[in-house]
C-alpha cells in the first residue's frame, strides 16, 4: 500500500512541476472544450489524466499471424487515431465530464470501450485491425501513416462496430458537406428514394434516428510549416464543446493534441513502449497503463507540421447544429482566410457521394480490403489552403 501511495505522490509532484512550468500569462488553459484557470490545478490535472492514452506496445500476437508483434517505431499515428476515437466513445457513453479515478470502480461501459482497443485481432479498433485495414489505403503493415489515412481507416472500421453504431465522416478538399453527413448519419440507402417532380424524396415517412458522429477534417495549413494566419482559428477549435482533439505532430512523429495555453499546444505522446495487456473478453481491463500519469507534453504551435486532422464529436443533432453555428461565427465570419468550408449541398463538380456501407460478407474489418484504385477519398495529398 505504501508503494502505491508513493507512486501517486510522485505523479502529483510531476503534474505540479508541469503547472509551475506553464507560461506566466493571464490566459486560461483549454482542454477539449473545457476551460481552466491555472488556479484550478486539481480539476485540470484530473481532466488530462482521464483521457485514454494509447502508446506503442510490444509482445502482442503477430499482426496477420506472421507480422510484427510490436508497433514501436511505426504505429504512432495509429495510436493517435485510437485516442481521438476513444475520446468520442467516452463522450458517447460516459459523457465529457466523466473522470477516471484509479481507486474507484469504473462503469462497465468504460471497460467495454477499452476492450475495443486491446492489442488483439478480435478487438474492433486494435492495432491489428487498423494496420490490416490500412492495406486497403495503400499502406503496408509497419508503414507510417499520415492523419488523413488513419481517418479513412477509422471510417471503415466503424462500419463493423455494432455496439457503438457511430458514424465517422471524413471531409475532403477542406470542405464539410452537411448533406453528405446527413446521408451517413441516417443510413439512407439509394433504394429509399423515389424520383418526383420535386426531386428525390423518401419513400416513407418512417422516423430516422440520428447516430453519434465523429467528424474528422484533414487539413494542410501551409507548405513546410503552419501558416501563422490560421493559428487563432486553429486554437478556436479546441474551445468548442464538440472538440475531440487533433491528429498531427512533426514529420514521422505523431501526437494527439488535446488543448492549448497561450501559444503552446498540450498533447499526449504515444512514443512510449509498454507491454501489451492481455485480458479475457468481458472482464475488467488493467487500465493503469491506459492513462498518462506523467507530465503532459507541450510544444509551440509554430513548430506543428501543417498536415493535421481536426476531430469533433456530435452526440445528437442539436450538438451538430450547435457546432455548425460555432463554425460560422468563430471560424468563417471572423476570418478572412478560412481553414475549411462548411456548405449545405454536395458540390456539383464532385463525384456523387456514396455513404459507406458494411459489406454483405462474413468477415472482419481487417480481412475486407478494397482495391486501392477505388479509394477516391483516401489520397494522402491535401489541398493547400489559399493565402
Amino acid at each position: 500500500m505504501e508503494a502505491v501511495l508513493a507512486k501517486y505522490e510522485n505523479q502529483i509532484n510531476l503534474f505540479s512541476e508541469f503547472l509551475e512550468d506553464l507560461p506566466d500569462v493571464d490566459e486560461p488553459v483549454w482542454i477539449l472544450g473545457a476551460c481552466y484557470d491555472l488556479k484550478e490545478k486539481s480539476e485540470l490535472l484530473s481532466d488530462v489524466r482521464s483521457r485514454l492514452w494509447f502508446t506503442y506496445r510490444k509482445k502482442f500476437s503477430p499482426i496477420g499471424g506472421t507480422g510484427p508483434s510490436s508497433d514501436a517505431g511505426w504505429g504512432c499515428m495509429l495510436r493517435c487515431g485510437q485516442m481521438i476515437l476513444a475520446q468520442a466513445l467516452v463522450c458517447r457513453h460516459l459523457g465529457r465530464d466523466w473522470r477516471w479515478d484509479p481507486e474507484k470502480r469504473q462503469p462497465k461501459e468504460y471497460h467495454r470501450i477499452l476492450h475495443c482497443f486491446l492489442d488483439k485481432k478480435d478487438s474492433c479498433y486494435s492495432i491489428h485491425q487498423m494496420a490490416q485495414m490500412g492495406v486497403g489505403e495503400g499502406k503496408s503493415v509497419g508503414e507510417w501513416y499520415g492523419p488523413n489515412t488513419v481517418a479513412q481507416v477509422l471510417k471503415k472500421l466503424a462500419l463493423f462496430d455494432d455496439w457503438n453504431t457511430m458514424a465517422v465522416y471524413v471531409s475532403m478538399d477542406n470542405t464539410v458537406v452537411i448533406e453528405d453527413i446527413s446521408k451517413c448519419l441516417f443510413l439512407i440507402n439509394v433504394g429509399d428514394f423515389v424520383s418526383s417532380a420535386q426531386g428525390r424524396t423518401l419513400q416513407s415517412q418512417r422516423p430516422l434516428d440520428w447516430r453519434p458522429l465523429l467528424l474528422v477534417i484533414p487539413l494542410r495549413m501551409g507548405i513546410n510549416s503552419i501558416n501563422p494566419v490560421y493559428i487563432q482559428a486553429f486554437k478556436e477549435c479546441f474551445k468548442m464543446p464538440q472538440s475531440c482533439g487533433v491528429l498531427g505532430g512533426k514529420p514521422n512523429l505523431a501526437y494527439y493534441f488535446i488543448g492549448f495555453i497561450d501559444d503552446e499546444l498540450i498533447y499526449l505522446d504515444p512514443h512510449t513502449t509498454q507491454q501489451a495487456v492481455d485480458t479475457e473478453s468481458g472482464s475488467a481491463v488493467d487500465d493503469q497503463s491506459y492513462h498518462c500519469q506523467r507530465t503532459p507534453h507541450r510544444m509551440k504551435i509554430t513548430s506543428l507540421d501543417p498536415s493535421v486532422a481536426l476531430g469533433f464529436f456530435c452526440k445528437s443533432e442539436e450538438d451538430f447544429d450547435s457546432w455548425c453555428d460555432l463554425v460560422q461565427q468563430e471560424l468563417l465570419k471572423k476570418r478572412n482566410l478560412r481553414m475549411f468550408e462548411l456548405v449545405e449541398k454536395h458540390p456539383s463538380h464532385w463525384p456523387p457521394f456514396v455513404p459507406p456501407t458494411k459489406p454483405e460478407v462474413q468477415t472482419t474489418g481487417a480481412e475486407f480490403i478494397e482495391s486501392p484504385d477505388k479509394l477516391f477519398e483516401s489520397e494522402e495529398e491535401f489541398e493547400i489552403l489559399n493565402v
